[in-house]
C-alpha cells in the first residue's frame, strides 16, 4: 500500500507541477525514480517532522500541493499543532501520508504505534480522513486527492495485505462501498479491518447469520446516508477498526445513530477496537491486533452474541 501510494504521487507529480513530495526520512531506494525524474518537486526534509508540515504550509500558500510523508505517529501525534493551525486553519491542500498507522510498527512499541491517529484527525476542522482497504484501492483514491478542497489525512497500513477491493465499484472520497449485502447485521469498518470483516462475515453465513459489509474508506466526511440505508431493518451495526475505542468510527457512528431521528426501533451497536491504554508488549501486527480482541474470530463471537 505504501509503495503504491508513493508511487501515484510520482504518477500526480508527472502529470502536474503543483505536486511537491515532501519527505522526512524515505528508505533506501523509496521515490528514486521520483527524485531522478522530477528534482525540483521532490524534498527531503530531515527527521524534523513539524517543521515539515511548516514548510508545507508554505508551499500550499504559494500554489503548490504538498504530499508530506512520513511515520503516522510523528505526523498526526507530535504535529498536532503545526497540522491545527498551520494547515487546516487555512484550509490549505496539504496531503498529509502517514506510514504505518494502527499497529504496524508494533514490533517496536507504543512509540511508534498508531491508535490514536484518527481520532486526532477527525477532531481538526476542514480535515479529511481516509485509510484504504488494500493497494488497490490506494491507486483508486489518489488521482482524487489531487483536485480535493481542504487538507487530507492519508492513512497507509503495511503492505503486502490482501486485495479485497473490488475495481467495478466506483471510488469516491466520502462514498461508503457495500462490499457484500446482508439482512441481519451491518459491519462497517476501514483500512486492513475490511478483510478481516468479510472473512467474518463469509464464516457466519454459513451459520445461518447473513452481514452487510460497509468500506468506510473515508472516516470523515462520514457517508452518514449509506450507513442509515444499510441499517434499516437489521438487527445489529458492529464497527471494527484497528484504532483506540475512543474517538474513531465506532465514535462517529455511535454518534450518528444517537442522534437521529431515520430509524425507528433502530439496530443495536457494537464497536470492536483497542482498549483505552497503551499496548503492552512488542509483537507483530497480527498477534497485537489478536490480542486486542478484533480479529476475524471475536467479530464472529461478537457478532453471534449480540445477536441471539
Amino acid at each position: 500500500m505504501r509503495r503504491s501510494c508513493l508511487n501515484e504521487v510520482h504518477a500526480l507529480a508527472e502529470q502536474d507541477d503543483r505536486v511537491l513530495f515532501v519527505g522526512s526520512d524515505l528508505g533506501a531506494g523509496t521515490l528514486d525514480a521520483m527524485r531522478e525524474g522530477c528534482p525540483e518537486q521532490f524534498f527531503m526534509e530531515g527527521i524534523a517532522e513539524q517543521n515539515l508540515i511548516g514548510v508545507a504550509a508554505g508551499m500550499a500558500l504559494e500554489g503548490y500541493i504538498p504530499y508530506v510523508n512520513t511515520i503516522a505517529t510523528f505526523l498526526t501525534r507530535r504535529c498536532l499543532e503545526q497540522v491545527t493551525i498551520d494547515v487546516a486553519l487555512h484550509k490549505l491542500p496539504v496531503r498529509l501520508i502517514g506510514n504505518g498507522g494502527g499497529m504496524v510498527y508494533a514490533p517496536l512499541g507504543p512509540t511508534h504505534t498508531t491508535l490514536e491517529d484518527v481520532a486526532l484527525m477527525r477532531a481538526i476542522p476542514n480535515m479529511t480522513v481516509i485509510a484504504p482497504c488494500d493497494a488497490e484501492e490506494m491507486k483508486r483514491l489518489m488521482p482524487l486527492t489531487l483536485g480535493w478542497p481542504g487538507p487530507i489525512y492519508i492513512r497507509l497500513a503495511k503492505g503486502g495485505d490482501p486485495v479485497v477491493s473490488q475495481p467495478d465499484k466506483p471510488v469516491a472520497i466520502g462514498r461508503a462501498i457495500p462490499l457484500v449485502e446482508g439482512r441481519d447485521v451491518v459491519i462497517v469498518t476501514y483500512g486492513i479491518m475490511v478483510h478481516r470483516a468479510l472473512t467474518a462475515a463469509e464464516a457466519l453465513r454459513e451459520e445461518g447469520i447473513e452481514c452487510t459489509v460497509l468500506n468506510m474508506h473515508t472516516i470523515k466526511p462520514l457517508d452518514e446516508q449509506a450507513i442509515l440505508q444499510s441499517a434499516v431493518g437489521k438487527r445489529l451495526v458492529v464497527t471494527v477498526e484497528e484504532h483506540s475505542l475512543t474517538g474513531g468510527l465506532g465514535s462517529a457512528v455511535a454518534h450518528l445513530l444517537a442522534t437521529t431521528d431515520a430509524l425507528e426501533n433502530g439496530p443495536r451497536l457494537r464497536t470492536l477496537a483497542f482498549a483505552d491504554a497503551f499496548c503492552e508488549g512488542y509483537g507483530s501486527q497480527n498477534q497485537q491486533i489478536a490480542k486486542a480482541g478484533v480479529d476475524v474470530v471475536d467479530i464472529q463471537r461478537t457478532i453471534k452474541e449480540a445477536f441471539v
